[in-house]
Parts: C-alpha cells; structure tokens; sequence
C-alpha cells in the first residue's frame, strides 16, 4: 500500500528561535548603544567684542593700552583733547555760583546797615508818639475845664495820631525789611538756580566722556587710533573682548537638533588640551541653514543644520582664543 504524506508537515524550525531572538537582542543592544552615544561636532571659539569710543568728536591726547594687554575694569583707556569742554566747565559753574548768590541775597532782606537804620526811624516815632500821648492827655483836661480853646485840642489830638500813623508804618517797614523778596522774586530765583545746576551738569558730563575706561575686565583686542588723530563721535578707539563674551559656535544637523536643550551641558575639547572642557546650551538658532544651500528632499536632509552657541565660565574663557577649533560632544 502507497503511504501518502501529509499536506502539511510540520516543520523542524522551533530549535533556530533562541538562536534569531538572541541575534535580535544583540542588534538592538547594539543600535540602543549607538543611539545614546555621545555625538561629535565641530565648531570653533567666537567672542563679541567691545567697540569702545566717545560720543563726543575729538583727538586723541593719551592712550594708556596696547593692543594685546589685559585691563581691569575701570581702568583707563584712552583721553581725547578737552580743552574746550573744561573752559565750558568753568564758565558753567561760575555762572552757578551766581546764581545761587543772588538767591541767598533775596532770601536775607535788607543788610544789617539798612536794618538798623530802618530800626533806628521806629525807635524815634515811638519817642514822638510818647511825647504826644503826654500832651495830649494834658490838654484834654484843659479843654474840660474850659481852659484851652477847641482848636489847640484839636491840634494836639491829631498830631498824636500821625506820630501813632508813623509808628505803625515804621513797624510795616522793617518787617518787610526783614522779610526779603518777594515770593515770585524767589521762586525767579530758584529757577535761574536750577537752570545753571543743568548747564554745570551738561558740561561735567562732556568732560568726562572725553576720558574713557574699561566698562569690565578684558583682553584689549586691537587699538584702532594713536595718540593726534582725530576720532569723529561715535567711532571707536579700543576694542575689547571681555571673557564672558567668548563662546563655542558648532552646527548640528537637523536629525539631531532635537536633542539638545537650552541650559544643557556640553563637553568641548580643544587641540593641545589637556582636558575637556564644560558648556552650556545658551542659543539655539530657530531657523535652518543648508551647507551648501540645496534644495529639500529625502536624501540630503543630513545637510540640514542648525546653528547652537554655548558658553564656558569667565575663568575657562579666559584660556579660549577666538577662531580655535573645538570639537563639542554632547551628553545625553
């Protein structure tokens, strides 16, 4: 009899699946160590600079750094002639002293000689007006007794009251004397005070932007004028690259953008060095660039990149140069 064989034999497989698992575990042990390997970029050390200038035209009268030195801050720079902004100086403050002279003159009155003499009239109407108060008395009891006419009475009687009129005015006048000037005559002067304070500021301040110092502590980059050139406003004279102005510029991909974050540290390495270095994430750029500009399509997403800036502390920047190359791997 023909055996027949089954349709569907069964197959021998099941032995060889240990064996596929532990092939796939491998690869992806292999790929998970890949993917969260540290990556590698290439960049270089960049620094913003310092132009430092004034903003008032003139030539250089004084240079006190050169070109590769380390200042402090504070320290002084440079010094443009000022000759005209110090005689403007002088005659601001003169004016000032003016001014606050004429004030305290109105504020104090009269002077003393004026005041006694004023002083001196009050002390002798009142005399006057004792004397009269005395014969007045006098010769009201004469006319009740019938004895002195109406008419002497009566000239009596009125020149006590004006000696008693001159009494009050004297009295008005030396308070007034005492008093100053009026209150629109100070206020004119407090305002003619004010206005001298401002020219006197206006022209301190001239002067000093014409000697200029070291806004931090710095490495003086380049001297652009030597003492007797003229420096138009605004142009700068000196400058500087203070440490914290130097940072590490590197471009990434665009595949691998998505991993780094602001505040997040990095390593650097530079070569020669003895050691890597640490940074923070401190820019991210959001727009993409193309290296060489090309045009978007699957297979030249890789030359997507996008620029990233960090900094190093003051102390290790101090060490950077700007335009050394670094090569900057990340922590995942």
């Amino acid at each position: 009899m023909k055996k027949v064989r089954p349709a569907n034999p069964p197959r021998r497989l099941l032995p060889a699946v240990p064996a596929l698992l532990g092939v796939a575990l491998l690869f992806g042990a292999l790929t998970g160590c890949n993917r969260h390997r540290d990556q590698l970029f290439l960049g270089y050390v960049e620094g913003d600079y310092l132009y430092i200038g004034a903003p008032l035209a003139g030539r250089v009268e004084s240079l006190a750094v050169e070109k590769g030195a380390q200042v402090t801050a504070g320290a002084p720079l440079f010094v443009l002639e000022r000759s005209a902004e110090q005689a403007a100086l002088a005659e601001t403050s003169q004016r000032l002293a003016q001014a606050r002279a004429r004030l305290d003159d109105l504020r104090k009155g009269q002077r003393p000689s004026e005041l006694a003499a004023v002083s001196a009239r009050l002390a002798q109407a009142r005399s006057a007006a004792e004397l009269t108060a005395s014969d007045l008395a006098r010769t009201e009891q004469l006319h009740r007794a019938g004895v002195l006419a109406d008419d002497s009475f009566d000239r009596a009687r009125l020149t006590h009251t004006r000696n008693q009129q001159a009494v009050t005015e004297l009295e008005a006048q030396l308070a007034t004397a005492q008093l100053g000037a009026r209150s629109d005559a100070l206020a004119a002067a407090e305002a003619d005070v004010a206005a001298a304070e401002a020219a006197e500021t206006r022209a301190r301040w001239s002067v000093d932007q014409k000697q200029v110092a070291a806004p931090a502590a710095a490495l003086v980059f380049d001297v652009l004028f030597r003492p007797g050139e003229f420096v138009p406003a605004g142009q700068p004279v000196v400058s500087l690259l203070p440490p914290a102005n130097l940072k590490v510029r590197f471009y990434v991909p665009e595949g691998e953008i998505a991993a780094l974050k602001l505040g997040q540290t990095i390593r650097i390495a530079i070569s020669g060095g003895a050691q890597p270095l640490e940074a923070q994430v401190s820019f991210i750029s959001p727009q993409a660039e193309f290296t060489p500009p090309v045009i978007y399509s699957r297979e030249n997403r890789t030359k997507l990149v996008f620029l990233v800036e960090a900094r190093v502390a003051p102390a290790i920047a101090a060490t950077l140069h700007p335009g050394q190359p670094v090569e900057v791997t990340t922590f995942r």
